[in-house]
């Protein structure tokens, strides 16, 4: 008695299963578990929100209880995001307590390089290295009870007592100080007496200035929150197209911003 080949042939293959619902949200969840953001590009909105939130995390990795944002997944996103067509602007949500200067001068430094429209909205805080990330973009929203603070640079670890150490620090302190300056409204002189004031913290160097603070020393554009954020940076989209026109309030003087909105 014969008895039937129920085996697969070899030349048969299994077709795989169409995704389902729920494999797309466990590979959301997955992105928001590992880096902190959904999809760079979301086939319903032209809009590319990216958040620096907690400690900017540099060439060292810090302990595991501090809550970080790694540069080397931020720099690839923004990269996606510039090179995707299909993502029209960039908004930036910052709370955070700074971190490492030349991670965060390197995305700051990105991010004002862009061609698209960008618009940072700071909640909570946007402290130290936090400052020249939020002031990078094309128009800066503070909300009412945000907090930006502004301090000399420090180094940490083993620091050698000679005068080259301090020249470096000075230069470090340059860097940063002519960015932010180039970046936004506030005087180079103001700047430096908000970073060297000695009268308001009482065991560091510094100012702390709130809300509508911010705005009135040149720091930031507005006072505003999530809503307003938005509408703006759908303004400086209209406008950045080849027919858009450029409304003379939504101007910055930054020299970078001035050419791109041309």
């Amino acid at each position: 008695m014969d008895i039937p080949d129920t085996s697969l042939k070899s030349s048969q293959s299994i077709a795989p299963a169409p995704p389902t619902e729920g494999d797309v949200g466990s590979d959301i969840t997955k992105d928001v578990v590992q880096l902190g953001q959904t999809e760079p590009v979301q086939a319903d909105s032209d809009l590319y929100c990216l958040t620096i939130i907690g400690q900017i995390e540099g060439h060292l990795v810090l302990p595991p209880q501090n809550k970080t944002t790694k540069y080397e997944h931020i720099i690839p996103q923004l990269v996606a995001a510039e090179q995707n067509d299909h993502v029209k602007g960039l908004l930036l949500i910052l709370n955070t307590v700074g971190g490492d200067v030349e991670a965060g001068l390197a995305i700051a430094e990105m991010v004002a390089s862009m061609s698209k429209p960008t618009v940072s909205l700071v909640l909570g805080g946007g402290h130290s290295i936090g400052v020249p990330i939020a002031v990078s973009c094309s128009y800066t929203y503070i909300a009412e009870t945000a907090t930006m603070t502004i301090h000399p640079i420090r180094l940490t670890g083993m620091v050698i007592g000679v005068p080259q150490s301090f020249e470096y620090l000075e230069k470090m302190q340059e860097r940063v100080t002519r960015f932010v300056v180039q970046h936004s409204q506030v005087g180079e002189q103001v700047f430096r007496n908000l970073m060297l004031n000695t009268g308001e913290m009482a065991r560091d160097i510094g100012t702390t200035v709130v809300g509508r603070d911010a705005v009135s020393y040149g720091l930031v554009n507005e006072v505003g929150g999530l809503g307003q954020a938005i509408r703006k940076l759908r303004e400086l989209i209209a406008a950045n197209e080849p027919n858009g026109s450029v409304n003379e309030g939504m101007r910055r003087t930054s020299p970078f911003v001035e050419g791109m909105m041309q």
